[in-house]
């Protein structure tokens, strides 16, 4: 399998990697370059690469803008998934992608934190969460052979320990941010009662840690 590291260039993809760098944390960033990578991977890995409904560009937007919901441009009024989504959705439209694509990255980024539904809402929506979950240490055994190049261009820098944080920070901003069940909610549910989540926790058994 192969895998270039070059990332898609244009005025779109040159937006979104500056939206990112300047609004969120480093180790978001690099979480978010490396689930568009390891996404690339595994639609490689699946045969997608010639998928009608696979677009680059759209994975490229989707994937990096996944966060964005927990960086300085998101106000916590809402889960930090859903204003991400909005907040991608209103820089495509800047840069004139049909409405339709549009909707598919929204939905691709607000459908991320969902297991058992972004898997069945189309390519986009498989593939972004299928990334972001490899990140965590999900599909290791196909991303392996790649992996430490990855890391290498893009280190996790506590990638978890500073996604909980800017999560929870906004989860703790209203309630419309932390609805019971979500995972904003639950975070900072388990923050507040015990110190540390279990997301935190789980990363001790993940093949590269935090």
């Amino acid at each position: 399998m192969e895998l270039s590291l070059d990332l898609p260039t244009g005025p779109l993809a040159d937006a979104v990697l500056s939206t990112v760098r300047a609004s969120e944390a480093a180790p978001i960033v690099n979480h978010s370059v490396r689930s568009f990578l390891f996404a690339e991977l595994l639609a490689a890995h699946e045969g997608c690469l010639t998928d009608a409904a696979y677009d680059r560009d759209l994975l490229f937007a989707a994937t990096v803008l996944h966060d964005v919901g927990t960086g300085s441009l998101a106000k916590g009024e809402a889960r930090f998934e859903v204003e991400g989504a909005d907040l991608a959705a209103d820089l495509l439209r800047q840069h004139e992608v049909p409405e339709p694509d549009v909707d598919r990255v929204w939905e691709a980024i607000a459908l991320h934190t969902s297991p058992g539904i972004a898997e069945r809402r189309g390519l986009l929506c498989h593939l972004t969460r299928a990334g972001v979950v490899a990140d965590f240490g999900r599909h290791a055994e196909i991303t392996a052979g790649w992996e430490k190049r990855i890391h290498a261009a893009y280190p996790r820098l506590a990638m978890v320990r500073s996604l909980v944080d800017a999560i929870v920070e906004r989860a703790a901003r209203s309630a419309a941010a932390a609805p019971r069940y979500s995972l904003g909610g639950e975070l900072l549910r388990e923050r507040r009662a015990h110190g540390v989540t279990g997301l935190e926790l789980d990363t001790t058994a993940a093949p590269w840690g935090e």
